[in-house]
């Protein structure tokens, strides 16, 4: 019996009506396992994958293959984006066991879930150099039953291995180390397509931000062109919707040509960060575009809980309304069974939308009779360049007429379940794009998704991990709390409610009272979680920047904020257990060498006195990179905070509205004109 009907995960229920008797991960499956004596086969995916599709229609489907997987074994389906501490596990083992990981992610296990062998992606029939997936079936079934101290044995050592959590290392880290770090990492960036060499690319957006951090503080000119280049190729690639907004997941090529066409909201909010700060730093149109269009696309397509703008959707759109306006997972690439298709284009088809325009738009987007992706075209600008502002005004009708064609497809699938940790990525990136970008209209959709995450997804002060449909999967994991206490003191710093800030630290104590380790640093699951075979406790950067890099930085600026010795003792406690493990592998830890530069030179801009808004505004357009923003009455700041007493009792105090930069405990004089803000965060940084 498939038991997937019940299920909430999109994922899981594309499955459900598979002949395969699937079980949801639990208990019971382990039972059933354990009862039959049989092993285990899990598969770990996602909604928007496309392998995964692939595999489910060749495997999944088939009658005859369910029937032997059903026969010899219990089936278990997870979903790698509601379960990433499962994920984790599986595909760590999968990794040690000398193979390179993705999905599908297909383990076999033993009824009480120790790993022992798995793989990928298995074709149907033997093809690519691997066997046929009934093929492997037979033979893991064999040795499982016929030669145990097979099985024994590697059960053993790799749940051994899985159980060496790296050791926190106390290491404390200065800017030269992160200089030496930054002159390597310059090397290894691609310099004539932008991004880590080879393919696939992968925006890697925690990385870029380290570059763009090295070259701001050491004055790297080709650091910063590096950077620079690759946020330029990746918005004129294919890797960028140009036409709907936002960016896919990868591209498949050194080019940022082609892309796997799923998008995802991780991806898209680190992005957005990105391209706010590479425009406001360079003027740069191009950078300017791409932020918009993200958040365009967030507004028009990922935001659950109303439906989007009729004129940009068909009326017949299907997608179900959730309450709240917090934002969903993912699209997938797929439609119509095909990877990409609603987002390719033909010469003709763009001739009949545009008639005599389609010639110009065919020249600039790379538009040709023979495509550029199998006998498709994926619009693009890589051989055009950024576009004249004369051009862009021709441009732009054109892209939303195709865009209003384009609606009329059939869509790819929506993932529409909620996680708390990529909406506090999303939050804090809309928050800080807003200041950096003059659009105080995205604030209003950050703290919708805020609101709906802290009440929705809070269970007696601790969060869930996803949502759907009124389910919650609960607990949360350490990055859903990082992730949301960085976008809480976003919203404090823009806003100025305590609110957020007393949330932000509600958040914390969670953290280290249920998350923290014996060696200080996070592990993912709670310590009062549904126990797995280990306790996860990665440190490194995936996907997403891992819950200690985030929760490194979130300390680093409540300490900034509050101005408490506490804090910053906190802060740089944390930061110096991790230093070890970063100095060890600092390419896989740059969130944590992030927020050690915010740490080390970042300045704290005090804002006071009636009338502030102007000067809050002007203080929150600096990079906030290497700035915290405190706007409002100074008998909220700590004692020890630096600008406290000048705040409260200098020359503004009771006249007009005044800014104090800090840097450590040296402040400028008070400065009451945003260009002199500017000018006095210019010297204070340089000093």
């Amino acid at each position: 019996m498939n038991r997937l009907g019940q299920a909430k995960s999109p994922y899981l229920l594309q499955h459900e009506h598979n002949p395969v008797h699937w079980w949801e991960w639990g208990p019971e499956a382990f039972a059933e396992a354990r009862r039959t004596n049989r092993p285990v086969l899990l598969s770990v995916g996602y909604a928007a994958c496309h392998w995964c599709h692939v595999m489910a229609h060749e495997s999944f489907e088939d009658a005859g293959v369910a029937a032997v997987m059903n026969e010899l074994f219990v089936n278990i389906k997870v979903d790698r984006e509601e379960r990433p501490d499962v994920d984790h596990i599986y595909m760590s083992a999968l990794h040690l066991l000398g193979e390179q990981g993705g999905w599908p992610l297909t383990m076999f296990l033993s009824p009480e879930g120790e790993p022992f062998w798995g793989g990928t992606y298995f074709p149907k029939e033997p093809k690519f150099g691997r066997p046929g997936f009934v093929q492997v079936l037979r033979e893991v079934s064999r040795v499982f039953h016929a030669e145990p101290e097979r099985i024994a044995h590697n059960r053993k050592i790799l749940v051994e291995r899985l159980a060496q959590a790296a050791e926190p290392g106390a290491a404390r880290l200065d800017l030269a180390f992160l200089d030496r770090v930054g002159e390597k990492l310059t090397e290894l960036f691609d310099p004539v397509n932008g991004g880590l060499q080879g393919a696939p690319k992968f925006p890697n957006p925690p990385i870029v931000e380290f570059l763009a951090r090295h070259a701001e503080r050491s004055g790297n000119e080709e650091a910063r062109r590096r950077a620079h280049l690759a946020l330029e190729r990746m918005a004129l690639g294919g890797i960028r919707d140009h036409l709907g907004g936002g960016f896919a997941r990868y591209s498949v090529d050194e080019k940022w040509l082609v892309p796997h066409f799923e998008k995802m909201l991780y991806d898209n909010a680190q992005l957005l960060e990105l391209y706010a700060v590479a425009a406001r730093e360079t003027g740069s149109d191009l950078f300017r575009a791409a932020a918009t269009g993200i958040v365009d696309w967030l507004e028009r397509e990922m935001v659950v809980g109303h439906k989007p703008d009729p004129a940009a959707l068909p009326a017949t759109d299907p997608r179900p309304g959730v309450p709240g306006g917090a934002f969903a997972s993912s699209l997938d690439a797929d439609s119509e069974g095909e990877e990409g298709k609603f987002y390719v284009w033909s010469l003709d088809e763009v001739r009949d939308v545009l008639g005599p325009d389609a010639d110009l738009f065919a020249q600039v987007y790379d538009v040709t009779r023979a495509g550029n992706f199998e006998h498709a075209n994926i619009p693009n600008l890589l051989r055009h360049g950024p576009l004249s502002s004369a051009l862009e005004e021709a441009l732009a009708p054109m892209r939303a007429k195709l865009l209003q064609r384009r609606t009329g497809r059939i869509r790819p699938g929506l993932d529409d379940k909620v996680l708390a940790d990529w909406n506090g990525l999303t939050i804090a990136a809309l928050v800080r794009a807003a200041a950096m970008l003059d659009r105080a209209d995205w604030l209003g959709p950050a703290e919708r998704a805020h609101a709906f995450v802290a009440e929705t997804m809070t269970r007696d002060g601790r969060l869930g991990h996803s949502w759907r449909e009124g389910e919650l999967v609960f607990p949360g994991f350490a990055l859903d709390h990082a992730a949301m206490m960085r976008a809480a003191l976003a919203l404090y710093e823009a806003t100025g409610v305590r609110t957020y800030l007393e949330q932000a630290r509600d958040w914390r104590t969670v953290l280290l009272r249920d998350y923290a380790t014996e060696g200080g640093v996070l592990a993912m699951t709670a310590k009062d979680a549904v126990r797995l075979v280990v306790r996860p406790q990665p440190t490194n950067d995936d996907a997403v920047p891992n819950a200690n890099g985030v929760f490194a930085e979130a300390l680093v600026r409540l300490a900034a904020l509050t101005g408490s010795p506490d804090d910053r003792t906190l802060a740089e406690d944390f930061l110096q257990r991790l230093g070890g493990l970063a100095a060890a592998q600092p390419l896989g830890h740059t969130s944590v060498l992030n927020a050690l530069d915010l740490h080390l030179r970042g300045l704290s801009v005090v804002v006071t006195g009636p009338d502030r808004a102007t000067l809050t505004h002007a203080a929150l357009r600096l990079p906030f990179w290497t700035r915290s923003v405190f706007s409002g009455d100074p008998q909220d700041l700590a004692d020890a905070h630096p600008a406290k007493a000048a705040a409260a009792g200098g020359p503004g105090a009771g006249g007009p509205a005044q800014a104090l930069i800090c840097a450590g405990m040296r402040c400028s004089l008070p400065v009451r004109s945003p260009e002199e803000l500017a000018r006095a965060a210019g010297e204070m940084a340089g000093a």
